[in-house]
C-alpha cells in the first residue's frame, strides 16, 4: 500500500533553525522536546509522529505540507494514485520508543494547502498509551481496513472499518491498535 520514498524532512528542519538563528537547545525549550530529539530528527536518524511534525510546523510558522513539498511547480489539483504516496518510516515517540505506525503523505505537490492528508499504517498489537499528543488544528480520521482504537484525553473510542470521527486535535490524542492485525486510517489534519 505504500511505497518506499522517503523525504528530507530533517534537513527541512535544520534550515528553518538556522534561519531563525537558534540552536537545539532554544528549538527544545521552546517546543518542549529534548534538544538530542530534535538533533535526530534533523540528521534524519528518526522521523517524528504527525503531531510532534505539526508542533515543529507551528513554531517555525509553516504549514505541515511544507516539510513534504518537493520543487516542483504549484499546481490546480494533484493525483496520487495507490502506492504513489511519499512514505515516512522510523516513526519515534519523544521518548524515544518505536510508536507504532508509519505514514503516507498525499497531494505532495500542491503547495500551500490547508490540509494535510496522510494514510497511516497502524502495527497490529499496538497498545502503549504513554505517549499521547497534541497540536493545533483539526483531525479527520477514518478507518480504511481494520480497526483501531482512538485515545483522546481519557476516551477510548473503537472504530471499526468505514467508521470516522472528527475532533480538536489540541486535545491529547493517540491512535492504537489492540488488535491482531494491521490497520489502514486516512487521516486529514487541518491547521490554520
Amino acid at each position: 500500500m505504500m511505497n518506499e520514498s522517503v523525504f528530507d524532512i530533517g534537513s527541512k528542519i535544520k534550515e528553518l533553525r538556522l534561519k531563525k538563528g537558534l540552536t537545539l537547545k532554544q528549538v527544545a525549550k521552546e517546543t518542549g522536546f529534548s534538544p538530542a530529539l530534535i538533533s535526530q530528527i534533523e540528521n534524519n536518524n528518526i522521523s517524528p509522529p504527525i503531531a510532534t511534525l505539526a508542533k515543529l510546523a507551528a513554531f517555525f510558522d509553516v504549514k505541515i505540507g511544507y516539510f513534504f513539498e518537493n520543487e516542483s511547480e504549484n499546481v490546480k489539483y494533484s493525483i496520487c494514485r495507490k502506492g504513489e504516496g511519499k512514505k515516512v518510516e522510523r516513526v519515534i515517540s519523544k521518548s524515544g520508543k518505536k510508536h507504532g505506525y508509519t505514514y503516507e503523505a498525499l497531494a505532495i505537490d500542491f503547495k500551500g494547502k490547508k490540509m494535510e492528508p496522510f494514510i497511516l499504517k497502524i502495527d497490529k498489537n499496538l497498545v502503549e498509551e504513554d505517549c499521547l499528543y497534541n497540536h493545533e488544528g483539526e483531525e479527520f480520521l477514518m478507518v480504511l481496513k481494520g480497526n483501531v482504537v482512538v485515545a483522546i484525553e481519557k476516551e477510548r473510542i473503537n472504530l471499526s472499518e468505514g467508521d470516522s470521527i472528527y475532533f480538536d486535535s489540541s486535545a491529547k490524542h493517540r491512535l492504537l491498535n489492540p488488535f491482531d492485525k494491521e490497520a489502514y486510517v486516512l487521516a486529514v489534519i487541518l491547521r490554520e
